[in-house]
């Protein structure tokens, strides 16, 4: 029996560069894709991976935001015409498929699956062979320092695509990658506008007449740059603490800031175990407060964050915590994870609940003129609070992959990867106005003299 690959599906002529870089040898290869809206970036690496698949057998990945996004974007996804991308998968290669866990089973042995990277920890101890991080712009940067070392190790490949999202971890990858190209063929870099998009006659795919289109329905100049211009100058939409995150940078506030030992490191949590779990480190200096040092993990006990403390030989102030810390279902054993942190040294100040998390969020803005970040230990907080964004109106825009409209916002934040950064920064400001007392002893590791509840 001979089957020809891929199935009914040949790439655009401007798709063949990433399309010629994976097929049929893909062995510790990577790529870096930017291009406009509707390139066909999804349907491409779907294909791609559906060949690679029968060349050689392992566990291919197709992750995107969000698990909802991947079901809505890829698997359940169609082209144009109305095909639905499962069926590129030649079906006489195919020898079942599960629906709830989105997977491909092949009769060579190899598996593909659509996943979101919220649900990544889930997928802990498989060894994917070849990775798509699809809206790599809005993934949390943490699964690609997850799967890097995965890949590594198993001569993997990976494709990170996504359309512009200002100079955040996709754009800064993006150019490491331009700059790898030159040295090695195992690299790749692309960056596709609407103007180097064209069918074999020369014709543009996305022409003027539709950008107009676009305007004609009421989307922005900068909508339009970055979507179809994949321009990095125009910022995320709907973000809370862009501006500010510029005006600091302008002002010289990101830089090295080493660690003073005659000052105290007070700790601001944002603490989960099914999520994620961020410790900002901050020394107070008249009235800068130096953000010198950030932790972020997930799946950890408190344990793990108290030996983290440690290992940092900081000399500590307080510890502040968000106001469920309390609640006893946080912890293991029956205990609140107040009694756990306490019984490691670790005595919190409990932050009380928010009203709304839009006070906290202005709470914030009100400091963050005297905010100071460490620009390489704080880089991944840098990142979550540039990009930390408002939530789309019924939105399943990020979560579903559907037309945004005119982009309306709610009032809520998006419940992201950035949002636990931004949950213990709004700890640090609701405690701002509170100064410490100057003849205030340092802790040896968390023990305090005091007992602040």
């Amino acid at each position: 029996m001979t089957i020809e690959l891929p199935f009914d599906y040949s790439p655009r002529q401007y798709q063949r560069v990433v399309w010629d870089h994976f097929v049929p040898d893909a062995y510790r290869k990577e790529a870096d894709i930017i291009a406009h809206r509707r390139w066909g970036k999804d349907l491409l690496m779907v294909n791609i991976a559906s060949f690679l698949s029968q060349m050689r057998v392992g566990t291919y990945w197709h992750v995107l935001p969000f698990q909802t996004q991947a079901r809505a974007v890829v698997w359940n996804g169609m082209d144009k015409s109305g095909r639905r991308f499962q069926d590129y998968f030649h079906p006489k290669l195919v020898s079942h498929r599960n629906e709830s866990e989105m997977r491909v089973h092949f009769h060579n042995g190899s598996i593909w699956q659509a996943i979101g990277g919220d649900n990544i920890d889930r997928h802990v101890g498989t060894n994917p062979i070849g990775v798509v991080l699809s809206e790599w712009a809005l993934l949390d940067p943490r699964v690609n320092d997850y799967l890097s070392p995965i890949l590594q190790q198993n001569d993997g490949w990976c494709a990170r695509i996504t359309t512009i999202r200002g100079k955040n971890h996709a754009y800064k990858n993006f150019k490491r990658m331009e700059n790898l190209m030159g040295k090695n063929p195992r690299y790749l870099a692309v960056n596709q506008t609407v103007d180097d998009t064209k069918d074999e006659r020369g014709n543009p795919i996305f022409g003027p007449e539709m950008i107009q289109e676009e305007r004609d329905k009421g989307r922005s100049e900068q909508f339009i740059r970055q979507e179809y211009y994949n321009d990095p100058e125009m910022p995320l939409d709907g973000t809370y603490y862009l501006s500010e995150m510029v005006a600091a940078r302008k002002d010289g506030r990101i830089c090295s800031i080493p660690y003073d030992p005659k000052i105290p490191v007070d700790t601001y949590w944002d603490i989960g175990f099914s999520d994620f779990t961020v410790i900002l480190f901050v020394q107070e200096v008249g009235l800068e407060r130096r953000i010198i040092d950030v932790y972020a993990n997930s799946g950890e006990e408190v344990g793990h964050y108290a030996a983290k403390l440690r290992e940092k030989d900081y000399s500590y102030g307080r510890h502040y915590g968000p106001w469920d810390l309390e609640i006893k279902q946080l912890a293991a054993g029956g205990k609140s994870v107040f009694d756990v942190a306490k019984s490691h040294g670790i005595k919190f100040i409990v932050t009380p609940q928010p009203k709304l998390k839009g006070d906290g969020i202005e709470q914030v803005r009100n400091i963050f003129s005297s905010l100071w970040f460490d620009g390489k230990k704080c880089e991944r907080l840098i990142e979550a609070l540039s990009c930390y964004r408002k939530e789309l109106l019924a939105d399943k825009l990020q979560q579903t992959g559907a037309e945004d409209g005119q982009k309306v916002y709610k009032d809520t934040p998006l419940h992201d990867w950035t949002s636990h950064y931004a949950d213990a920064m709004r700890i640090m400001a609701w405690h701002a106005r509170k100064r410490r007392p100057k003849d205030e002893k340092l802790q040896e590791f968390a023990e305090d003299r005091y007992n602040y509840m």
